[in-house]
């Protein structure tokens, strides 16, 4: 009889940790997702009990800052996908401002793996050692986000920097395990606190995320969007960076490196070269970042249905002059042109203050409402304003769901497209940034060109004669001229 080989205990553990991980996962997410929940339950019936208005929005505030740290310590916890969960919610108009003040540290903070981890996974899609291929190669990653890091870096015989994007090993199926646990609790959600078909959401969220994990995927992304926004303008809106074909694979992608600075940290760089934040020349950069993106999403969206899907701040940098760099394409989505069309209906019927033009667009998107008050079709307009404009309805300054004068409520969302959610998140980013920068402004305004000339090529806009644009310097500061 052969002797048996002897027993590894290091790869037994391994081995043992990586089946349990998922399990692990969960628990951790069921227990403080529910702690979280009826925390705020709890303290609803407490508060209701309290007639001053002015100690009921203390009491508030301080219940946010503790809600505030249980999410951030479990979205730092668990990182990879709850780390994009932050980025969702952790917006000035959509959470509490103790949720923003926490949450927006979270940006690019996913640990990183470590360098010999990502040197295999290089010689493993290239064939090649390190040293093989770049002439200098930064060990330390310039940002460590939820599926990928990337690290700056210098091919053999070039003079130009290039960006090295390097998924982390083994992410994805601890994501997907997340996004199950998530969509299981937005089911909970939408039939006991908010009548909105959140689960639908979580399903393209699912679908959105999977793609981020091919890299061929976002090459080619990139490559068609930089093409689009070149040949619709004389000088496109944002820059793209160059991708550097020889160099991609499913995991690994290599592209130009963009100097500039996070658009979070635009605050710092102001007040570092001492600019007034409040002066005209401070005033007019925000304004002239914001408009560039307004233009680039427009015209995305709506003249093409292809767009990038993910303008948090951590994938925009602000680069001389006030250029906008636009990074990241592992989401984007290519709208089905009922959709595409569909919602240029929308952004008129916003942009002309329309309820009756309003409610026939929701009908034409498929998004399906069920009414809890009177004025209906005014109501379903307000919550036409707040999901799919960045201008909030007057006297909203953030989205509450809980409450009771919340649209959300009065008007129930029972339907809602899966392919509409891309569009839905991107508008609240935009909203988000906006609020950042202390400016308020209606993207259905500034899109209603865009959403004209799609419905004018697609022979659904008569008696308008709408000629497709080259945008213009003049055109750009003409869409600002309401805000």
């Amino acid at each position: 009889m052969l002797p048996l080989p002897p027993l590894d205990f290091k790869d037994v553990q391994e081995r043992f940790a990586t089946h349990f991980r998922p399990l692990q996962r969960s628990f951790q997410f069921w227990a403080r997702a529910v702690d979280i929940y009826t925390g705020y339950k709890a303290f609803q019936l407490r508060v209701s009990f309290v007639k001053d208005v002015q100690k009921q929005e203390q009491m508030w505030e301080r219940q946010h800052e503790v809600a505030a740290e249980k999410i951030y310590a479990m979205c730092y916890d668990l990182g990879g996908f709850f780390l994009k969960i932050a980025q969702i919610i952790g917006k000035p108009d959509l959470a509490p401002a103790a949720w923003v003040r926490r949450l927006v540290t979270l940006y690019d903070q996913a640990p990183p793996t470590p360098f010999n981890a990502v040197q295999s996974v290089l010689e493993k899609e290239f064939g090649k050692s390190v040293g093989e291929i770049f002439e200098r190669f930064d060990v330390d990653p310039l940002g460590s986000a939820s599926i990928a890091q990337v690290h700056r870096a210098r091919l053999k015989g070039d003079k130009s920097d290039i960006v090295v994007k390097v998924q982390h090993p083994g992410v994805q199926e601890l994501m997907m395990t997340d996004i199950h646990n998530l969509q299981a609790f937005a089911l909970y959600m939408q039939k006991t606190d908010i009548k909105f078909d959140l689960y639908s959401i979580t399903k393209e969220i699912e679908k959105q995320i999977g793609y981020e994990f091919d890299f061929v995927r976002e090459a080619n992304a990139m490559e068609k969007i930089r093409r689009f926004l070149f040949e619709n303008n004389k000088k496109p809106p944002v820059l793209v960076p160059r991708v550097v074909r020889n160099l991609v694979t499913r995991r690994v992608l290599v592209m130009e490196y963009i100097d500039g600075i996070p658009i979070m940290d635009l605050g710092n760089e102001i007040a570092k070269r001492g600019i007034n934040p409040d002066s005209r020349i401070a005033v007019a950069a925000k304004q002239n970042i914001l408009k560039s993106l307004t233009i680039a999403y427009g015209q995305m969206i709506l003249k093409d249905g292809y767009f990038h899907a993910d303008p948090h701040p951590g994938n925009i940098l602000i680069c001389k002059g006030s250029e906008v760099a636009l990074l990241d394409y592992g989401q984007v989505k290519d709208l089905p042109d009922s959709l595409r069309l569909g919602y240029a209906n929308l952004v008129l019927a916003i942009a002309d203050d329309d309820p009756v033009k309003a409610s026939e667009s929701y009908r034409e998107l498929g998004i399906e409402t069920v009414s809890n008050c009177k004025n209906e079709q005014q109501e379903l307009f307000r919550l036409a304003q707040t999901m799919f404009d960045t201008k909030l309805p007057p006297g909203v300054t953030m989205l509450q769901p809980f409450a009771e004068e919340s649209s959300i409520k009065k008007i129930g969302v029972q339907s809602f497209p899966e392919e509409l959610f891309s569009v839905l998140r991107t508008v609240h980013l935009l909203r988000g940034l906006s609020v950042g920068l202390g400016i308020n402004y209606s993207c259905a305004e500034q899109w209603r060109p865009f959403a004209e000339e799609a419905l004018y090529r697609a022979g659904r806009l008569p008696g308008k004669n709408i000629k497709p644009r080259v945008h213009r310097r003049g055109f750009i500061r003409r869409l600002f001229r309401k805000t």
